[in-house]
């Protein structure tokens, strides 16, 4: 196992104390997908051909399936349960294009993320639900499915793992494999219930991985889990999880990791993006959508950013070529949307850049 950093801080205000807000003029990625007005969960990219794709779940309500409907009846517009969508920009995030369906099985499939591989190719991963009487609902499995096209069609669903499930992106490593943050529950395969962190490589460009690696099964930290992670140097992970935010090191490209230790701040759904600048971001919800920055790849953070106050958040972030950085997250409640802001990040705050001109239509 490798050494254990400390954990400390930027600046002398609480770190969970929120900054002065920064004024933002929130762009409607998406209000309606057409599958019961519910939208969350998103994750974006920018392509290598230059556009912005943004991936989400959508459904009729926080979770789709049959015992959350009305009368216990799955709606018209959405007949196989939640789904996941896709939504583009061409003019980095002014505007949206209508959504399009990337996945739709009769699971309750959630949670999305999107990479692009060195040929183009695209790759979407997502986790799925089933209804239970027991207990509400259960994981299933975690699973992919790939386009060639740029997100225009996409091909059939592939198998990652039973059990095991994702909330973040599959991320490229300096050493060319392919790695993802996972959970589960140790005992039952259930929902609620402490969860344990994984770890998982691919050697073939995703369609086989390796046995994860499972991470905080000894750790008296309550975890939601619902990890990420950065490579933050050659061979060096930082993996953060919900809701302690918690956090574990691997210096050996992920094969072992750290026991996880408490970050000293509260946040759900991390999501980790390294700058060429040398930042490295954390976006999480709690307060609202919340940021914070690290200068020393995540050794210490400075205090909380708040973006905005809505409780959705689940923030999913990307560098635009003039340094810039969009991010975009989701509001909760019956009418959820998808919105998206633009910044610059400093070693000290953000800069909120206003989203421009519509074009004329």
């Amino acid at each position: 196992m490798c050494a254990i950093l400390p954990v400390l801080w930027l600046a002398a205000a609480p770190p969970d104390a929120p900054t002065t807000a920064p004024v933002f003029e929130p762009v409607a990625v998406c209000r309606d997908a057409g599958a019961g007005g519910y939208e969350a969960f998103p994750d974006i990219l920018r392509t290598r051909e230059g556009e912005l794709l943004c991936v989400f779940y959508a459904g009729f309500a926080h979770v789709s399936l049959p015992r959350w409907a009305k009368g216990g009846v799955l709606p018209p517009e959405c007949p196989r349960a939640g789904r996941i969508c896709l939504v583009r920009s061409t003019d980095e995030g002014r505007t949206w294009s209508r959504a399009g369906v990337v996945a739709d099985t009769p699971l309750d499939d959630r949670d999305p993320s999107i990479m692009q591989m060195p040929d183009g190719e695209l790759i979407c991963n997502y986790f799925s639900h089933r209804h239970d009487d027991k207990r509400g609902y259960q994981f299933v499995h975690s699973a992919l499915v790939r386009s060639r096209d740029g997100g225009k069609t996409w091909g059939p669903e592939q198998e990652m793992f039973r059990q095991w499930v994702c909330s973040s992106p599959i991320r490229r490593l300096s050493d060319g494999r392919l790695g993802i943050a996972l959970y589960f529950h140790p005992g039952e395969n259930r929902v609620r219930g402490k969860m344990v962190g994984g770890f998982s490589v691919s050697s073939d460009g995703g369609r086989t991985w390796s046995e994860p690696v499972r991470i905080g099964d000894n750790s008296d930290i309550p975890l939601d889990a619902e990890p990420d992670f950065v490579e933050v140097a050659p061979g060096r992970l930082l993996m953060l999880m919900r809701p302690a935010m918690a956090y574990s090191w691997s210096t050996d490209g992920g094969r072992t990791w750290t026991e996880p230790k408490r970050v000293g701040f509260r946040g759900d759904a991390p999501y980790l993006l390294k700058l060429r600048s040398g930042l490295l971001l954390l976006g999480h919800r709690h307060p609202g959508t919340s940021l914070h920055i690290s200068a020393d790849d995540g050794q210490t953070w400075g205090p909380n950013i708040q973006i905005d106050a809505c409780t959705g958040a689940y923030p999913s972030m990307c560098e635009l070529p003039d340094g810039s950085v969009y991010c975009v997250y989701y509001t909760e409640g019956e009418a959820s949307d998808i919105r998206g802001v633009r910044f610059r990040a400093t070693g000290t705050g953000i800069i909120p850049v206003p989203p421009g001109p519509r074009p004329a239509q």
